[in-house]
């Protein structure tokens, strides 16, 4: 098996509490290494006590570090070794896995790019810059230590905290028991490409210990359902990272525009938080329904690990569960497709979830906030009366319209954090387009500076 140990701020460490991670079938995959609470306190002391590397050295080892991990070999482990250990590890379609590993190098070498994207257009980054001799604003981080409890749904969110590291923040990075593939690698691959073994690390613990390292950093960035959303709300130094219940508003005729949805529902397996939840539209949503679930069935059911897989595979009990769920919560729903079920069991071990698609009759149905980790969709009917109301609480809202008086309610409307006008699939990620606003608001602050 693939031995996954922690990486800590004296080099790797096999401890003897490990944790197997198997595969969608239920075979064993690898062992990771639990770390205990003393292990976490200390290093993150250690993170608090260096210094970063030097801007020109962090730009270019990101950058070297991206080409790495996306094309290269790191720890014995080549690019399509990693990619296939992914997708059989996660069930994530293997054309999934290439692109987000080739979206993890692109952020690596663009990242302080990113993160300058935000920077406020009256601060400068040194207080050297000749505006500081009139009076300005030095941008600088928060903190020094910066904390991650990772996801393990889609290998892309590994992305996001690169932005950290080029912010010059010494991080931790807390994976997934679902993945950890992953952010074990990207460590590693930073850390041969000049990151010192204490400027970045890999802490698997178990619960218990987890918030031990959200505690001991300056700040931190979390993933997970509504729960985490909630538990988290309160605190200014946790950026929670929970259910984003995107959404489509089609308010003219909805027969253009099939593509655009199918294409929004089933991308990246369905498993993202930019995957479109709910599709509104102006009028009798039945037929479009209908035609999204004709659609969204041809979908073939292949192994996660096959070029043309495009559905996310569970292990067969985790399954069940999703489906269960679904049924219950799709009680009183029209079911266009998968109203009988949606788990296809494979031959090969584990079991896809197929595509849903149901119908409900009333835009403020809780039914539409309903995200699920494959491709599911609910279907609504929409009218000017209604409003913005059904449309909050969304990541990313794909309006189709020309109604300029609607997209100016749907632009003021603080609760959904993206607005994506025409013909763009909710998942769109273009450089320079925050996500859920730019991570540098969050990690960077403005400091009045004025000299001589």
């Amino acid at each position: 098996m693939i031995a996954l140990d922690a990486l800590g701020p004296n080099g790797s460490y096999r401890t003897r509490n490990r944790l197997t991670i198997t595969d969608v079938a239920g075979g064993p995959l690898a062992e990771l290494s639990l770390v205990p609470p003393l292990f976490v306190t200390r290093a993150m002391a250690t993170l608090r006590k260096v210094r970063p590397l030097p801007l020109d050295k962090r730009v270019t080892a990101l950058m070297e570090a991206g080409e790495a991990f996306a094309t290269g070999e790191v720890d014995g482990m080549t690019a399509a070794e990693y990619r296939h250990t992914v997708s059989r590890m996660s069930g994530m379609p293997m054309p999934v896995v290439r692109a987000a590993a080739e979206s993890i190098a692109l952020r690596a070498a663009s990242a302080y790019d990113n993160l300058q994207a935000a920077r406020p257009v009256g601060a400068v980054n040194d207080w050297r810059d000749p505006r500081t001799g009139r009076g300005a604003a030095g941008w600088i981080r928060r903190g020094e230590v910066f904390a991650v409890h990772a996801a393990g749904n889609h290998p892309g969110v590994h992305a996001e905290w690169l932005e950290a590291v080029a912010a010059g923040y010494r991080v931790a990075v807390r994976p997934s028991r679902r993945e950890p593939l992953t952010p074990y690698r990207l460590v590693s691959a930073l850390r041969a490409c000049g990151f010192g073994d204490d400027q970045v690390v890999l802490l698997p613990t178990d619960h218990g210990v987890a918030d031990e390292i959200l505690r001991r950093a300056d700040l931190g960035m979390v993933y997970g359902g509504q729960e985490v959303i909630d538990k988290y709300a309160a605190d200014p130094t946790i950026l929670p990272n929970g259910p984003g219940r995107s959404k489509i508003l089609v308010t003219g005729d909805w027969r253009d525009h099939v593509d655009l949805i199918v294409d929004s529902v089933s991308a990246q397996g369905g498993t993202a938080c930019v995957n479109t939840t709910a599709v509104f539209v102006q009028g009798d949503p039945g037929p479009a329904a209908a035609a999204i679930a004709e659609r969204l069935a041809a979908i073939p059911s292949l192994p996660p690990e096959d070029d043309k897989a495009v559905l996310p595979v569970y292990p067969l009990a985790t399954a069940r569960v999703m489906e269960s769920y679904l049924l219950a919560k799709a009680s009183g729903a029209r079911a266009h497709l998968g109203g009988d079920g949606v788990v296809d069991e494979l031959s090969t071990g584990g079991a896809l979830l197929r595509p849903a698609v149901f119908e409900l009759a009333d835009p403020s149905a809780a039914q539409a906030r309903v995200e699920l980790g494959f491709p599911c969709v609910w279907v609504v009917p929409w009218t000017r009366e209604a409003g913005v109301a059904p449309l909050r609480d969304t990541l990313v809202l794909t309006a189709v319209t020309e109604d300029e008086g609607l997209l100016d309610e749907l632009m003021a409307e603080p609760t959904i954090r993206n607005l994506y006008i025409g013909d763009h699939p909710t998942y769109l990620m273009a450089p320079g387009v925050p996500h859920d606003g730019y991570l540098g608001e969050f990690l960077m602050r403005s400091k009045g500076v004025i000299r001589d």
